[in-house]
This record gives C-alpha cells, structure tokens and sequence, in this order.
C-alpha cells in the first residue's frame, strides 16, 4: 500500500511540476484568446491571410509563431481562438507548430549550447517544418479545413440580426467571459489529463533513464527519439541544456534536431486537444506530421555533419549565450505558478465532476425513456 502511494505521489509531483512550467502561459494564452474572438473577427482574419489556403497565410503564421516564447502548452488556446474565430487548419496548425519549436531565446540558446552548425540546422528546419505541415493540412483537410458555427452546418439556417454595436469594454468582458467560462473549461481538462499521462510516463520511466536512451543513438533508430520525444513534455528553453550535455556526451547531432523538433512541437495535452476540439484527422495529420518531418531532419542533419562531428561547447560562449536569454526570459514567480496550475486544475475538475454526473444519469435516463 506503501508503494503505491509513493507510487500515485510521485507521479502527481512530476506532472504539477510539469503544469507549473506552462499554467501562467496558458493563463496569459486564454486572456489573449478571448481578445481574439472579440476583437480579431473573420472578415479581419483574412485580411491579414490567415483565413485563407494561400501559402501566404501559412508563411505569416510561421514568422508570427517564431516570434512568441510560449511552450507547446501555452500555444493551445491561442491556436484554437484562431480556429474559431475563422483561420483555416493549415495556419492554425502552423502555428502551433512554430511557436514552441523555435523563438529567439530559444536560437541564442542553441548557438550558445549546441555549436552553430546545429543551431542553422535547427532554425532552417523550425521555420520549413511548420509551412509544411500548414500547407499539407490546407490540402489534405476535410470538414475540420474551417470552422463552421453550428447554425451553418445546417442548411437553410441564418443569422440577420442588427444588434448595437457594444462598447471597447463590453467585449472586453465578452472576450474574458468566453475564455475563461467556455474555452478555459474545454482546454483544461485535457491539458492537465495529458500533464498526469506524462507524469506517469516520467514516473514508470525516469528522465536519466531516458537520457541514457537518447545519449546512445547507435542502440536505437531516429524514429525511436522521435516518438519518445513527441510523447514528453518538452520546452525547446527549458530541455536547451539537456540536449547539449547529450551531444557533448557523445550523441549524434541529429539527435538534437530531432528532439528539439519532435518533443517542442507536440506533446500529450496538446494532441488531446487537438483530437477533442478539431478532429480526430487533424491530430494524425498533425502528430505524424511532426514525427516523420522530424526523423528526416535528423537524418539529413546526421548525415551532414558526420563522421567528424566534435560538439562545439565552449564556456565563454555557453556563458555569454546563457546570459544573453536569461535577460530575455520572464520567470514567473513561484506562487503566480502554483496558482494558476491550481485554476487549471479547478476547471479540469469540474468539468470532470460533470462527465462522472452525466455517465451516471445516462442509465437512470435509459429506463425512464423506456
């Protein structure tokens, strides 16, 4: 019994810590998210080529995701405010991609840590991966292409009404009330449902455990990194120097690219997300996606700049570089952390005290029916 509960605490320790690191992004995400749906309207989104299956829509969604240091986690509500306030799948998709896979701190980190050969390699791939992928699901999607309101999946139905137009700060509350009342209940609980599954997977199989995996390349396959990878929780600043002392220990470099790309880009939470608020075709798209555009980015980059290879860690540069981001960091402090991880974890509850209510009424409902 012992066991166990040392069992359940571990792994409840390993994944709060985990929602610690992303909660206040996320809270930060929904604020901004609910101001999207206000005030970023459909007709807008276009305009700046969002809302469209040009390739243009999909550039601009991969330099403005390059530009946001937000985690995978973190990119949730803002991708799917995206979606539903008109962006098609290829854009949203994009930037979910390119926002925690590459972002300036991130880059400096990596020429500091990693030696600049890894670093081009890894800027080149952080921008040509998200546009293909945008571009693969403005192709290949089906209903899930563009959001539809449910009163234009029916036919016939329309909306004409003539409503005043509401104040600056009447859709100020409207935006924060839609964030936090709709979307924040819907994303929470499987953000922090995937944050329990990646502590589990921490727990069952511990992180030196899995560094010594990932430090000997010459056992196992790229493919194996990368699904390992897309399965973490992984933040490209955070996981930085973990994937230095791999490579200065010995790892192939495409074992750097592939795991900053893989494990930045997807993780559990975020294909819950996806898969419940999306589709079930746009989660595949997206994770195989990620997977395959991964192990050809490591296998390229292996095959470049091996044999011969000699990591590039030099202290005065690794200072420098670490510096140099740490003052482009916000750390947030930790009681802002604790905090927001436990409104997440409010919200997932209550939404999960419903599912239970509903699961429970659904066989009282079946004999009063019949």
């Amino acid at each position: 019994m012992s066991e166990i509960f040392h069992f359940l605490r571990d792994v409840i320790v390993s994944a709060w810590s985990m929602l610690c690191s992303a909660s206040p992004w996320m809270i930060f995400s929904f604020i901004v998210a609910g101001a999207l749906r206000e005030f970023l309207n459909t007709d807008r989104l276009k305009k700046i080529t969002l809302g469209t299956k040009k390739i243009s829509g999909v550039f601009w969604a991969t330099v403005t995701g390059m530009c946001i240091p937000i985690c995978s986690c973190g990119t949730i509500p803002l991708g799917i405010s995206m979606y539903f306030s008109g962006a098609y799948l290829g854009p949203t998709l994009t930037f979910m991609t390119s926002t925690p896979m590459i972002n300036p701190i991130s880059i400096v980190l990596a020429y500091g840590l990693l030696g600049r050969e890894i670093a081009t390699i890894y800027v080149i791939t952080g921008f040509a991966a998200p546009m293909l992928i945008g571009i693969f699901a403005n192709r290949f999607a089906g209903d899930e292409l563009y959001y539809r309101p449910a009163y234009e999946k029916q036919p016939g139905m329309k909306l004409s009404l003539q409503t005043e137009k509401p104040t600056v700060w009447q859709r100020i509350r409207s935006g924060l009330r839609w964030a936090f009342c709709e979307l924040t209940p819907t994303i929470s609980k499987f953000t922090v449902s995937g944050m329990l599954l990646a502590g589990l997977l921490f727990t069952v199989v511990p992180q030196s455990a899995i560094q010594q995996y990932l430090g000997t390349p010459g056992m196992v396959s790229l493919l194996g990194i990368t699904v390992v990878a897309a399965v973490m929780y992984v933040c490209a600043i955070g996981h930085m120097p973990f994937i230095a002392a791999l490579v200065a220990s010995g790892a192939a470099p495409g074992v750097a690219v592939t795991f900053l790309m893989a494990g930045c880009a997807t993780n559990i939470a975020e294909l819950l997300t996806i898969r419940n608020t999306i589709g079930r075709r746009a989660m595949l798209m997206y994770s195989a996606l990620v997977v395959i555009l991964s192990e050809i980015a490591g296998y390229v980059t292996n095959l470049l700049l091996m044999p011969g290879f000699k990591p590039a860690l030099d202290f005065d540069a690794v200072t420098h570089s670490i510096s140099y981001a740490n003052s482009m960091m916000i750390v947030f402090p930790g009681w802002l952390r604790n905090i927001c991880s436990a409104v997440l974890t409010v919200y997932a509850a209550r939404e999960l005290v419903k599912i239970i209510r509903r699961k429970l009424a659904e066989p009282q409902n079946a004999r009063t029916n019949a």
